[in-house]
């Protein structure tokens, strides 16, 4: 960076008094500071980066101080990053302010097969750090065998249950996957044994059922996993604690369990019943009934939930949720984004699958079409009925769909309930998607309004027009 952008950045962090989501503020006036592992770590954890600018005192209404002595620190910030693993490429620049020296070191985020990014000296687990908001917050057991599970490729759904028994099997589901196994590879028809089949499609191993074979194939598999069902709560108000006019907490409350195929379409279901429908009478007099939220999007949310969702031992303690408020639906899975993939990019590339041998046993099953097509359908299906798009985020190991109804606008007012949505960072698409209108008007009419009043601001001042610039609420 430039001495001159350095200098912008300083005054923008002295305007807004507070360190950001990429910014971190370090006072060096009397040396260098001894520990700066946990901000190098969740700088370097994150897609965008960080900053670290020393020389500024934040205890000190964000005075400039300057630093002891440039050159030195330098060097000895260059000494902390190599005892990162793997070694952190700090970028410095010096500039003069108010007569003192200025020093930010640019920490770039490295890619995902080299996270986390540690600081050696006490190890990966306690050395691993992410960024929340302006603080450096440890990594979680969970966070940091994402990474080795994306990085060795490990495959959960195809690990073996200890003292897994087939039994009470979904026998008819079973012949058509085996049908359907024979007719789809031709190779494995007519001379490889039942047995063997199931082994290489990864339903068995050594004889011992997977856990993908489990929870396609198994009535009940919840007698090995009792967490890895469906929660579904239907709630007469906005939040989870709120209660009705006569003080219910539910509507509806069900653990919904049984193997995939049967909790996906008794889930659809649940949804089915405790959705409101709207009469429409057209022009000519014919009367139609329009769902509160298009059930072929629901289906395709809860199957991706159930689908590519984490199946870790980390995660097996935890069902997938279903909430349905009065003014929309949230479906929540463990498992935040897998690989590479951004939630920007959902439904717009390829992305690589956590769980392929369940997504392949579905495929042959005609339940899923394992073409990447369902974040794509959910979108068009809530933009041919009229209602705001569907809402993706992934934040602390869980992935989230929030569906809108119509109340949605009629009940809280925009700039409001923008945000609230806000209260975690949140990108120009996610923020567009969530409003329900063009990126441009979004921008213009809305979030720059609320940044000029100081209700939301951006994670990176540095950069207004970065790609990857985020909006956070004060």
């Amino acid at each position: 960076m430039q001495s001159e952008e350095l200098k912008k950045i300083v005054l923008d962090i002295r305007n807004m008094k507070t360190e950001t989501q990429t910014i971190e503020l370090k006072a060096a006036a009397q040396g260098c500071p001894t520990r700066l592992f946990d901000t190098l770590s969740s700088f370097s954890n994150q897609d965008e980066g960080g900053i670290i600018i020393f020389g500024i005192d934040e205890t000190d209404n964000y005075s400039i101080k300057g630093v002891y002595d440039a050159q030195d620190l330098q060097k000895k910030v260059t000494e902390q990053c190599k005892q990162m693993e793997p070694p952190v490429r700090a970028l410095f620049t010096v500039c003069e302010m108010e007569g003192k020296a200025v020093v930010s070191a640019e920490i770039p985020g490295v890619d995902i097969v080299e996270r986390p990014v540690f600081y050696k000296g006490v190890g990966r687990i306690r050395g691993s750090y992410v960024r929340v908001g302006e603080s450096d917050e440890p990594m979680s057991e969970y966070e940091i065998y994402s990474y080795e599970a994306f990085r060795k490729r490990i495959r959960d759904d195809a690990r073996v249950v200890e003292n897994g028994r087939f039994h009470m099997i979904n026998e008819k589901r079973l012949e058509d996957y085996m049908q359907a196994v024979k007719n789809d590879r031709g190779n494995l028809a007519d001379h490889v044994a039942e047995d063997e089949i199931l082994e290489l499609m990864g339903i068995t191993r050594d004889g011992v059922p997977t856990l993908a074979g489990l929870m396609t194939f198994s009535n009940y598999p919840q007698a090995y996993f009792p967490q890895l069902c469906i929660t579904a709560v239907s709630l007469p108000g906005t939040e989870l604690v709120s209660s009705g006019n006569d003080g219910e907490r539910f509507i509806d409350n069900k653990r919904i369990t049984g193997a995939i195929p049967d909790m996906l379409e008794e889930a659809v279901e649940f949804v089915r019943r405790n959705s409101r429908t709207k009469t429409i009478i057209d022009e000519n007099g014919r009367r139609a009934d329009k769902p509160e939220y298009p059930i072929r999007a629901v289906r395709e949310a809860i199957l991706n939930a159930l689908v590519h969702r984490d199946y870790s031992i980390h995660t097996e303690n935890v069902p997938v949720r279903i909430e349905m408020y009065r003014d929309r639906m949230e479906i929540i899975n463990s498992g935040g984004l897998y690989g590479k993939i951004s939630i920007d990019a959902l439904g717009k590339v390829r992305p690589e699958t956590r769980n392929a041998v369940l997504a392949n046993v579905l495929e042959l099953l005609h339940i899923t079409e394992n073409r990447y097509s369902g974040i794509p359908t959910i979108r068009n299906e809530f933009a041919a009925a009229g209602l705001p798009a569907p809402i993706f985020s992934a934040v602390h190991g869980e992935f989230r769909v929030v569906m809108k109804n119509g109340l949605f606008s009629e009940s809280i007012p925009i700039f409001d309930s923008l945000i609230e949505f806000c209260s975690i960072p949140r990108t120009r698409d996610e923020i567009a998607a969530f409003v329900g209108k063009s990126k441009n008007h979004v921008m213009s009419k809305i979030v720059n309004p609320l940044v000029s009043s100081g209700k939301l601001r951006l994670t990176m001042p540095e950069k207004p027009k970065s790609p990857g610039q985020k909006y956070v609420k004060v």
